[in-house]
């Protein structure tokens, strides 16, 4: 996510920020007023349709051993997008960390993450708007949680399920194209409410994300490449190999 500093004034210029190339940045993390009420409306009613929904699949489906694993995971999500990494002209990015939430939970539990990391984002550090809110969740933590797992799921069985190799094309593809694609759903967001037109919502966000998204893969890809190595089982879908090194324990009484 792009790290942008505007200036006081019109819409577009809280928006803005000096690339040195004169081409305006947009930010991902949208503040208050500059969607229009139906856009918010909409953002909020699916937002909140798929996090009761996933809720309600994380006490049917996972284990209690995944909360901590939640917490954790939320923990470190929650830091790394402290660190900002440089991309040209004079802008900085961050972690956004869907697909590392999805990849790592699943698309039910990895959603509740990333809405919580959000959440505390916009109250305690004022970064996206509170009435926006559900549109922030939307664009950052949905599209990579739901859409980045899947289809990070579908690019690894098609590479080689149980390989390192499908396992790395499938993590930095999803998590770039999750930069990409959230940056591009903000962008038509704002030129929808009316905040800036279509042409330069669409080029500024997506073309400096596609850079910001090469560093949410490299991110993305050391994390997982780290449990891959060390402790496999704890990820979603773990490789055969997960099952034979660490086996369940058998709890059966009898």
């Amino acid at each position: 996510m792009l790290r942008s500093f505007g200036l006081p004034g019109s819409p577009v210029s809280l928006l803005e920020t000096l690339t040195g190339t004169g081409q305006p940045c947009l930010a991902m993390h949208i503040p208050d007023g500059f969607l229009s009420l139906p856009v918010s409306l909409v953002t909020w009613a699916i937002s909140i349709a798929l996090i009761a929904l996933a809720l309600r699949q994380v006490k049917v489906d996972y284990q209690d051993r995944a909360v901590p694993l939640m917490g954790i995971c939320a923990a470190f999500i929650f830091a790394a997008q402290m660190i900002n990494f440089p991309i040209p002209g004079g802008t900085s990015g961050h972690l956004l960390g869907g697909t590392l939430a999805g990849v790592l939970l699943g698309p039910w539990a990895g959603t509740l993450v990333m809405t919580v990391v959000f959440i505390v984002q916009a109250v305690l550090f004022q970064d996206g708007g509170l009435t926006v809110l559900g549109a922030n969740i939307f664009n950052m933590g949905l599209v990579g949680t739901f859409g980045g797992y899947y289809l990070y799921k579908t690019l690894r069985s098609a590479l080689g399920f149980n390989r390192w190799r499908g396992m790395a094309i499938a993590v930095a593809i999803t998590a770039w194209l999750s930069v990409v694609v959230g940056s591009l759903v903000c962008a038509l967001q704002l030129a929808i409410s009316g905040t800036v037109p279509l042409a330069v919502a669409v080029t500024a966000m997506v073309g400096w994300h596609i850079l910001i998204g090469i560093g949410e893969a490299l991110i993305t890809l050391v994390a997982i490449s780290y449990v891959w190595r060390t402790r496999p089982d704890l990820l979603y879908d773990p490789p055969r190999i997960a099952a034979q090194k660490y086996p369940l324990p058998n709890l059966d009484p009898r």
